[in-house]
Order: structure tokens, then C-alpha cells, then sequence
């Protein structure tokens, strides 16, 4: 049984390969033909595509009376996407960041993430709330449009170059290769998650770990996918809004769309609000001094979102299997590495804004 579940996963990872593939060339076809730039692709057609999987997950398991694997899948997805994903992606490639990006996309991931903690406080989401967090997405998404169409308007806008080695494609061949990656995601996606599930919960794992360990991980596969394939055809602005929109778009429609759907909202456990949320958020704002400081996230960043990253799963796994040493590695996180970390974010963004202003003063 376990030899299935391990070839369900195997599958599952090669799907969800092919199908960032055919998402990106698809999808920066689009672009390029419509005037609209690679970020903005990236922040509304891309991202909304890479979240069709955590929408499937978070949907069937509201359904089949499984909240807390909802809210763990799109929890765990938001913190993988910051420290996994983009970790992945700028250790590969330093990542530039668009000042739109940075003033205007980045903030709404964090308010939002804000906004989702507090009405996450009387331990569920209502329908009310759902069409709050549904409401921002649908604003977000109309001014990243237009924000887009006026940039490409610039007169020193430089169009990029089409995709598919660089020959002209037709739209109907664009559509077919995103109508063909969304669904190599989504079905990569659903066989990755039944064989580490069940894998998972054989373990004795709750199910709220494996949305935020497991599940998180592999619905967020294809943000990585897309991400490796942006960064490997030059399109860092359309891997960096991925991610970024990916995260709104989780907060906003996987979760505000169910919320409005099933009258009952989700129901939101205390651990979560008082755990992970809070780590989610933490991993939103820690983005935006590391992107502000040069407008780029460099390699070592990359290692040390990697590292966060890391000791969170560390903290999961030991939590979840009641270690010995859970307490130990938790007093180490709260009262040295995370005040450490907290120092160097604030130091490093101090330091740019000096020698910003040094540079503007010359």
C-alpha cells in the first residue's frame, strides 16, 4: 500500500512539472499579445491558476467535514510559498522586485493576512467574512490590471519576447496550453496529496499538520513549477508576482469563496489563530524589509528563508509526535533566533534607507 501511495506521489510531481510548463509559456503568450505585462500575469492569471489546486483540497474538505485540513492547506500554502518557494527560486536566480510589487502588491499580502488572523478570532470564518476577504481579491485584481495596462503604456516599456522559442504563436495554441497546464495542476496536485495523506495518516498525524505540513506543500508544487520555469525563461517579475498574487488569492478566494458557499462558514481551530496564523503573518512581513532593501531578494536571502523554513517543519513534526524536545527547540526559536532575526531585518532595512538618502544627498 505504501509502494502505491509512494507511486501516486512520484506521478503527482511529474504532472504538476508539465503543467508549470505549459502554464508559463501559455500564460506569457497572453501577455505579450495583450499588451499586459509579465508581473501582472503573474499576479492575476498565473496565480489564480496555481491556486485552483488549494481550492479543490480546501472545497472537498469542507465538504467531507475536514475544516481544519482547509484551513491548514491554505495556512501551510502561504508560508511554503514565502519560504519555500521563493527561497527555492532566489537561490537559484536573485529575484528583482517591481516597485509596484513592493507598493502596492506586498502590502495587500500583508493586510490581508492581517484581516484573515482577526476575523479568524472568534474561531471561524462566516459568510460575512468570506465576502470581505472575496471583495479585496476582486479589488486587488482590477488595479493590478490597470496598473499593468498603464505600465505597459510607458513609453520605455520593452515588451518581452514571446515564448516557445521565440516564434509567434496563436492565441488558440496560448489557451490550449493553459487550459492544459491547469489541469495537469490540478490533477498532479490531487494525486500527490492522496498518496502523502495517506502516508500521512498512517503516522497518526491530525489533520491539521497535514494541511499545514504535507497537503501545504504539495498543492503549493506548482507555484514552484511556475516559479523554476518563470525564472529559467528570464520572467523573474512574472515568479515573484506568482507568489505574491498565489498568496492573496489563497486568503481571498480558497478561503472567502467557501466561506460564502457552506452556510455554516469555517471553523477556525485555536491553534491555528494562535500558532500559525500568526507565523503566516510574520512570514508576509518579514518579505517586505528583505525586498525593500535593494529592490531585489539576493541568494543568501534565499538560504535564510530556506533556514525559517526548515526549523518551522522542524517545530511541526516535533509538536505533532509529542517529542521530548519540543520545548527546548521552541524557547531557542522564541527567545534567540527569532529576536535575532528581527534585529538583522531591522538593521539591514535601516541601513538601505541611509544609503539611499546618502546617495540622494550627493
Amino acid at each position: 500500500m505504501i509502494l502505491v501511495d509512494i507511486l501516486l506521489v512520484v506521478a503527482g510531481l511529474a504532472l504538476l512539472t508539465f503543467g508549470g510548463e505549459a502554464l508559463v509559456r501559455g500564460a506569457s503568450t497572453i501577455a505579450t499579445k495583450a499588451g499586459i505585462s509579465p508581473l501582472v500575469i503573474g499576479l492575476v492569471v498565473v496565480s489564480a491558476a496555481t491556486s485552483s489546486p488549494e481550492m479543490a483540497v480546501t472545497i472537498g474538505s469542507v465538504a467531507n467535514g475536514e475544516p481544519d485540513l482547509a484551513i491548514g492547506n491554505v495556512i501551510g500554502s502561504n508560508i511554503a510559498n514565502i519560504l519555500l518557494i521563493l527561497g527555492v527560486a532566489a537561490v537559484i536566480s536573485p529575484l528583482i522586485i517591481q516597485k509596484q510589487l513592493l507598493r502596492f502588491d506586498m502590502p495587500v499580502m500583508v493586510g490581508i493576512s492581517v484581516l484573515l488572523v482577526l476575523l479568524s478570532l472568534d474561531g471561524k470564518l462566516s459568510q460575512l467574512d468570506g465576502l470581505v476577504l472575496f471583495a479585496i481579491l476582486v479589488v486587488h485584481t482590477i488595479a493590478s490590471i490597470r496598473m499593468g495596462k498603464a505600465a505597459t503604456a510607458e513609453p520605455d516599456y520593452k515588451p518581452t519576447e514571446l515564448p516557445l522559442n521565440a516564434k509567434p504563436v496563436p492565441i488558440w495554441l496560448a489557451l490550449i496550453l493553459i487550459a492544459a497546464g491547469v489541469g495537469l495542476l490540478v490533477g498532479g496536485s490531487q494525486l500527490l496529496v492522496i498518496g502523502a495523506v495517506s502516508i500521512a495518516t498512517a503516522l497518526g498525524i491530525s489533520s491539521l499538520v497535514i494541511g499545514l505540513t504535507v497537503v501545504a506543500i504539495g498543492t503549493s508544487l506548482p507555484e514552484l513549477a511556475t516559479s523554476i520555469v518563470a525564472i529559467r525563461k528570464g520572467e523573474t517579475d512574472m515568479a515573484v508576482g506568482n507568489i505574491v498574487g498565489s498568496n492573496i488569492f489563497n486568503v481571498g478566494l480558497v478561503l472567502g469563496l467557501p466561506s460564502i458557499l457552506f452556510s455554516q462558514g469555517l471553523g477556525v481551530s485555536l491553534s491555528a489563530v494562535a500558532i500559525d496564523m500568526p507565523l503566516m503573518l510574520a512570514a508576509s512581513i518579514a518579505l517586505l524589509p528583505i525586498a525593500f532593501r535593494g529592490f531585489k531578494i539576493a541568494r543568501w536571502e534565499g538560504f535564510f528563508f530556506l533556514s525559517m523554513y526548515a526549523a518551522y517543519m522542524t517545530f511541526l513534526v516535533l509538536d505533532s509526535t509529542d517529542h521530548d524536545a519540543t520545548a527546548g527547540f521552541s524557547t531557542i526559536m522564541l527567545w534567540f533566533v527569532l529576536p535575532i532575526v528581527a534585529v538583522t531585518l531591522g538593521a539591514l532595512t535601516v541601513f538601505e534607507i541611509r544609503t539611499r538618502k546618502g546617495k540622494q544627498g550627493d
